[in-house]
């Protein structure tokens, strides 16, 4: 046990004493030194054989360490203005050397922590917070671009102003603060830009159409932005740019703005530049008001507007002409016609240019009187009017008024029929335009127009002994001329008169007419009458004959006249009268007596029992038949007949019939005899003396006698009879 104790700890030894053989050497600070507030830098001199150094450093509370390759060294992370105790070891590949003798070092102050800016464009604030350990400061500024000088001062607060520097213009700033022993600590720097000064130059474009304004100015050193502001009493409106000019839009009409523009940087805005005004266009004027009195004036009126300088009212008619009126007032006049729409806008001026547009108001006159009224027909009760259209008038409306009653028709068309009217009745017509935006026009002027006269009523139809028809009507009407009409198969008779009666002549005989009247004004004519039948006379015949059938008896017959249904015939004498009444063309009178002269006349009647009252110039007397008729013989073979001559007769003549021939002969004026030569005897005659009538007509109704004609071979003498009377 013993001997194996003894021979581990010689084992130790010789190893210990080989690690001494090996281990590289201490290295020897010459200096530690700090120049930033968080490292100290140290200074040693090479060991033979190391290949690094450690670098320990060491406030008490903390070990710091680094490892550096070489001389100098310095170890970071440090704490400023704090004691350090520094050593160093040297390293190999043998291993690390012991920490060399210690030497204490301190840590420089810490850099200030700046805060610039910039509080107007020819100053820099620099501020900062107190150092640990500081009792003074030193800051410094100059130009960042290296120009120019370099300002520097010293104190012991904490903040610094530089005035009366470049506006717009970087500078750098350098600050750091030193400890009692006058050492400087960290510096620090930073750079800060003055703000720029206010722009200069500002100039003002206002655009009325678009209210709005743009700006500009001259460009300001340093200044990165600029914002200009327009500021009126209820708004403020404002607009950005990096450039020389911007555009404010959607300003107010009727406004004032005060415009000022800034410039800014990243240090801050200028100053504001000296205020410009700028007055806006009024805006547009309101409650219009448009009235048309009286019709063809037309007035506008509006309520004044701020900064309205002057007006003018812009009237465009529909026709396209356009006028306008320029005034300071708020009001203007203007003429204007009928049935036009007119498009009215009013605006206001000053030296900004004209308002926006404001409402187009639309002012519609009323639609224009009709002026040609012409009356194309005029009735007893209806007038058909027509006129001319007219401009703006979308309907007519037409009313007639008698003062007592009113009649109206209402339509689109430029004519009105106007029904249901009084004739012979004077009406105020007037035609009233009208249109749906402005209503009748009611200054239409009337017109009179008087119906036709009302129509005549005929209350009788009269004929007077002389066949001319009467004709009776009443009527209402005033002033009129009546013209009474009898219309028939056999033509058209007029009477005409302004009272209330007529007389028509002429009119033929068995006609059937129908009467009627009509009545006639200036105005025109009236309605015909109701119509009355009337019935003339029936025609009497246009020929009459008289016949003696014995020596009582005659025939009357004639031709029918037109319409006669009955006759009655009348042969009248100083004796009395025979009469009768048929309905055929003839009639047989009987009980005349011969050798009176008659008159004869004839009535026609019609089925309505109109009587024509036909006297005819005839005068009639019945022929007698002669008395006392013998036989003579004159000669061998010639024979008087004799006989005794009636009343009233004038002429006669002598007939004899028998089986050899008929002989006749005819008397002389006033003889009451004739004779007959040649006759032959010895045969049987029938002898028929017969009167003659006016007419040449032989009358046959006499008595008849037959005598016997002998042949004695005797001549007879004169005188004595040789006929034998048979009977």
């Amino acid at each position: 046990m013993a001997g194996g104790r003894e021979t581990c700890l010689t084992l130790i030894g010789f190893i210990l004493i080989c690690l001494k053989m090996v281990t590289p050497e201490i290295p020897t600070i010459d200096q530690a030194y700090s120049k930033i507030s968080n490292s100290i830098t140290v200074e040693w001199a090479t060991v033979p054989g190391a290949t690094s150094y450690l670098l320990t450093a060491e406030d008490g509370d903390t070990v710091i360490e680094t490892m550096v390759a070489n001389s100098p060294g310095t170890v970071t992370g440090l704490k400023a203005a704090t004691l350090y105790e520094i050593t160093i070891r040297s390293i190999s590949a043998a291993g690390r050397s012991q920490a060399s003798p210690p030497k204490q070092a301190k840590t420089v102050l810490a850099a200030p922590i700046l805060e610039v800016s910039s509080p107007s464009s020819d100053s820099i604030l620099v501020q900062w917070e107190a150092v640990y350990m500081a009792i003074g400061f030193s800051v410094s500024i100059m130009r960042a671009n290296g120009l120019g000088s370099i300002w520097k001062e010293n104190t012991t607060n904490t903040s610094l102003t530089f005035t009366s520097l470049e506006a717009g213009t970087l500078y750098t700033i350098k600050a750091y603060a030193w400890n009692a022993n006058g050492i400087p600590g960290d510096d620090s720097t930073c750079n800060q830009r003055t703000s720029p000064r206010a722009p200069a130059n500002i100039q003002v474009s206002f655009d009325s159409g678009a209210l709005k304004a743009s700006f500009s100015w001259a460009l300001a050193e340093g200044a990165f932005n600029y914002t200009v502001m327009a500021l009126s009493d209820s708004s403020e409106l404002t607009c950005s740019t990096a450039f020389s000019s911007c555009t404010i839009s959607s300003l107010q009409c009727g406004t004032e703005y005060l415009i000022s523009v800034s410039a800014s940087n990243d240090a801050g805005s200028s100053k504001s530049s000296s205020e410009v005004t700028l007055k806006t266009v009024a805006c547009a004027p309101g409650r219009v008001m448009i009235q048309e009195d009286p019709p063809g004036h037309l007035s506008v009126a509006w309520s004044n507007v701020d900064l309205g300088d002057y007006y003018v009212v812009f009237v465009k008619s529909d026709d396209g002409l356009e006028v306008h009126c320029n005034t300071s007032l708020t009001q203007c006049n203007f003429l204007s016609e009928c049935g036009f729409t007119y498009f009215i806008s009013v605006f206001a001026y000053n030296k900004a240019g004209q308002s926006p547009l404001g409402d187009i108001f639309n002012y519609t006159t009323a639609p224009c009187c009709p002026s040609d009224i012409n009356p194309v027909l005029v009735s007893s009760d209806r007038v058909e009017i027509v006129w001319s259209p007219v401009r703006g008038a979308e309907l007519y409306e037409t009313k007639a008024a008698d003062g007592y009653n009113t009649v109206e028709c209402n339509d689109t068309a430029p004519a009105c029929t106007l029904s249901a009217l009084e004739c012979d009745t004077k009406y105020n017509i007037t035609v009233y335009s009208f249109s749906e935006v402005r209503g009748s026009n009611m200054s239409c002027t009337p017109q009179f127009i008087t119906t036709a006269p009302c129509s005549p009523e005929i209350k009788n139809v009269s004929r007077d002994a002389f066949s001319m028809i009467n004709v009776h009507w009443r009527s209402t009407n005033d002033d009129a001329t009546y013209t009474v009409t009898a219309q028939g198969e056999k033509g058209l008779y007029q009477c005409s008169s302004m009272g209330e009666s007529c007389t028509m002549r002429g009119l033929p005989c068995g006609s059937v007419f129908s009467v009627t009247a009509v009545a006639e004004t200036q105005a025109g004519r009236s309605l015909p009458s109701y119509s009355v039948p009337l019935e003339t006379v029936p025609c009497c015949p246009t020929g009459l004959t008289v016949t003696q059938i014995t020596q009582s008896v005659i025939n009357v017959s004639w031709t029918i006249g037109r319409v006669a249904q009955t006759h009655v015939a009348v042969l009248e004498s100083h004796t009395g009268q025979s009469k009768c009444h048929t309905h055929q063309n003839y009639c047989l009178l009987g009980c005349i007596t011969c050798g009176i002269n008659y008159t004869v006349t004839l009535k026609a009647i019609s089925a309505t029992g109109l009587t024509a009252d036909c006297s005819y110039q005839s005068h009639f007397s019945g022929a007698c038949c002669p008395l006392g008729v013998k036989l003579y013989r004159l000669g061998s073979n010639g024979i008087r007949i004799y006989w005794q001559a009636s009343r009233g007769s004038a002429s006669y003549s002598t007939d004899l019939y028998g089986s050899k021939g008929i002989f006749t002969c005819t008397p002389s004026a006033g003889l009451s005899f004739c004779d007959v030569t040649e006759i032959p005897c010895g045969d049987v005659y029938t002898v028929m003396v017969s009167p003659v009538a006016e007419t040449g007509l032989k009358l046959t109704f006499c008595p008849k006698k037959i005598y016997s004609v002998t042949c004695s071979g005797s001549t007879l003498g004169m005188g004595k009879s040789f006929f034998s009377w048979i009977k």
